[in-house]
This record gives C-alpha cells, sequence and structure tokens, in this order.
C-alpha cells in the first residue's frame, strides 16, 4: 500500500518531521491493518527529535497513540476481525509472558523492542527512499494506515467517538493510572501533580476517580493551571515553591500523601522537590520521563529513607491495556471521564512541526492530527 508518514530522518538533531510517501506491507501473523481517524501529538515522539531518547538507527515513522477501524486482519489473528473499532496502544500486552500473567501487562515481554526499529519479528513493514523503516511502539501512528500486532490493537465499543479514544492509547492510561494504580492513592488523600498537559491532566481525573480531598496542580502555563480547576483540581499554582506553602497549610506541615511527576521532561532537581512535599510514609510517583543519559540526581537520601517514603516508577501508568482502555472508553461514555476536553487544537498531517512547535510552548493538552477521507 502507498500512504504517506511523518519520518525522522535524523533522530536527536531538532531536524522536524518530513512528510513523504511511504509503502506499507499487507500484515503478517499476529498483525492487523488499521485506517486511523486521529493520532495524539505526545512528548515522547518529540523526545526522539530532541535526542532525550536517543536512536541509533533511522528513519523512524513516529506515533504511538491512536484509533481507527481494521481493515484487514493477518494470519493467526482471532480475536479481532474487518470492521472492529480500535485502539492502539503504545505497549503491546501479548497475555502470555510472565509479567502480563502476573498482572503487570505494562511491562510485557515484547514492550523491551518498541524502539528496536523493527516488527516484533525483526523485519520491516514499513519502507521509503528504498529503505527499510522503523515504527515507533511498533505503530507509526503518524500515517493513515498503520500495520499492527494484534498484541497491541485493543477493540472498543463502536459507539465511542474515535477521535477522542485515540487519546486512550498513551497520554490517558499513562496519568490515570499513576494515580488510580502507581500511587495507591487512599480516599481523603492530598494529592499534589506536577505538570498538567496530556498526561497530568488525567492525573488529576485519575485522583478525583480514588476520592482525594485535595488536588494540587503544579504547572507554569496559566491557561493549564486554570483547566486543572475544570478537570477536577481543588488548587492550581505556578511553582513548586507555591505548592510547599499551600501543602503545609492544607495538612498541617504534615505534607501531601501522594505526589505524582507527569512533567514534560523530568530533571534531576524535580525528584527532591517531589521528596520535600512528601509526608512521611507518603509515595513519589515518577511517570515522567528523563534524558536516557541523566544520572544525577538531587535527593535527601537519609529523610527519604528515615520516613518511610516509596519512590514509584510508573510505566504506562502501571496499566493493563486489555483492561485499561475499555475501561476508560467506557468511563467516557458514561460522561465520567473527559476526553473530548483534552484535544485543545487539531492538525492536519503535514502541519505536524507546528503540532510540536505548539507542544513545546505549552499551548496545548493534546494536539491531535485528524486523517482526511475517515469514514468510520
Amino acid at each position: 500500500m502507498q500512504t504517506v508518514g511523518a519520518l525522522l530522518w535524523e533522530p536527536g538533531t531538532r531536524s522536524g518531521w518530513s512528510v513523504e510517501e511511504i509503502e506499507l506491507d499487507p500484515p503478517k501473523a499476529n498483525e492487523v491493518l488499521v485506517k486511523l481517524t486521529s493520532s495524539g501529538i505526545c512528548h515522547s515522539d518529540d523526545h526522539l527529535d530532541t535526542g532525550d531518547i536517543p536512536l541509533d538507527w533511522a528513519p523512524i515513522l513516529g506515533g504511538h497513540e491512536g484509533a481507527g477501524v481494521v481493515v484487514e486482519v493477518g494470519p493467526e489473528v482471532h480475536d479481532l476481525r474487518e470492521g472492529d473499532h480500535v485502539v492502539l496502544s503504545f505497549l503491546p500486552s501479548c497475555g502470555t509472558c510472565r509479567m502480563c500473567v502476573s498482572g503487570r501487562a505494562n511491562m510485557c515481554d515484547l514492550g523491551a523492542g518498541v524502539l528496536a526499529g523493527r516488527a516484533p519479528d525483526g523485519t520491516h513493514r514499513i519502507h521509503a527512499r528504498g529503505k527499510g523503516v522503523g515504527a515507533m511502539s511498533y505503530l507509526g501512528t503518524f500515517a493513515p494506515y498503520v500495520v499492527a500486532p494484534a498484541a497491541a490493537t485493543v477493540r472498543i465499543d463502536p459507539e465511542i467517538p474515535l477521535m477522542p479514544a485515540s487519546l486512550i492509547g498513551c497520554g490517558v492510561p499513562t496519568g490515570w493510572g499513576s494515580s488510580v494504580y502507581a500511587a495507591d492513592m487512599q480516599l481523603g488523600d492530598t494529592v499534589v501533580v506536577f505538570g498538567t498537559g496530556g498526561v497530568g491532566m488525567n492525573a488529576v481525573q485519575g485522583a478525583v476517580h480514588r476520592g482525594a480531598k485535595n488536588i494540587v496542580a503544579v504547572d507554569p502555563v496559566a491557561f493549564k493551571r486554570d483547566t486543572a480547576k475544570e478537570f477536577g483540581a481543588t488548587h492550581a499554582v505556578a511553582t513548586h515553591a507555591e505548592a510547599a506553602s499551600l501543602v503545609e497549610q492544607m495538612t498541617n506541615g504534615q505534607g501531601a500523601d501522594r505526589v505524582i511527576i507527569t512533567v514534560d521532561v523530568a530533571r534531576g532537581e524535580i525528584v527532591e522537590q517531589a521528596n520535600q512535599l512528601t509526608r512521611r510514609g507518603g509515595v513519589i510517583v515518577l511517570t515522567a520521563a528523563a534524558p536516557v543519559q541523566q544520572r544525577d540526581v538531587q535527593f535527601d537520601l537519609f529523610t527519604f529513607a528515615m520516613s518511610g517514603k516509596r519512590l514509584q516508577g510508573s510505566l504506562y501508568g502501571t496499566t493493563r491495556s486489555r483492561n485499561d482502555i475499555p475501561l476508560l472508553a467506557d468511563l467516557y461514555k458514561r460522561g465520567r471521564l473527559k476526553l473530548d476536553e483534552l484535544i485543545t487544537k487539531t492538525y492536519r498531517l503535514e502541519d505536524i512541526n507546528e503540532a510540536f512547535a505548539d507542544l513545546r510552548d505549552g499551548k496545548n493538552l493534546r494536539g491531535v492530527i485528524v486523517y482526511e477521507g475517515f469514514r468510520p
């Protein structure tokens, strides 16, 4: 199939995305071809361009957050069929490896290769300029068609609109699950969320669902602070210092029960800032991606250990895609989860570099690429 896609030919150089013709092979065993309605603009793809997530191969077809309709099913696929409405999960879940069967599907063995530059069988499905093209997270949703592993394709209720549903493949479960699962949040907790973009805003929603009493959103961008209150934050401040003063007042100096880090890029100093805000026995959840080569972190280890706190890493919000993507879609259907409100602006694929510029400038909660000619 001939189509178009947004490629990075020189990852890590900030050279931007090139929209050009690509060729897709048909789906092989355990794969499906999906026609997409939309793709979210996520900071993880920008990390490839900036070099915060380094690649030693190129080119890459970006995009890992999308939804659409199955148009072709490959051999050995038994639980999907043509016409199914699906959300693509940026981490696959095979259902049979040790991590999947122990309830930790976000750590599925297949996920280890999502940045390897090839499909799970070690070959390419995408070609451009006579070269094999790697796909972000085995997907590559910066194209109107995707050959995706069935293990990364989750069927949803066809009544759910596909454009907002595309966000359930990455940013929504990552933020929501950081509150609901990774933080082990309790009814009546005081919670601080650092960064309220496309991930952090869903950490706010998750804190609401878990019954948090106080939800403090920390973000330097005024419109994100204002919007966080619409999503359920009880307070919104611009800086760590403001958050510290506020938390001290509302907890009688005890500190926040849970602090969740969902900023755009996790620098070393933010972990200690979160530590300072967290009460004895509290939990710090680190969801934001740090530059891969970063090793220096300022952290008061003595106080941390003597206070019995926990620092919890959270990949994909510690969610299980096959359970939680349909759950989140149902919450949206019942009016309990905001998705439409996350979409600040839509773009054509040809405007992808503008979309990433808006992301870096803090203009969007989520920018979304909408593909022309989609007919659900």
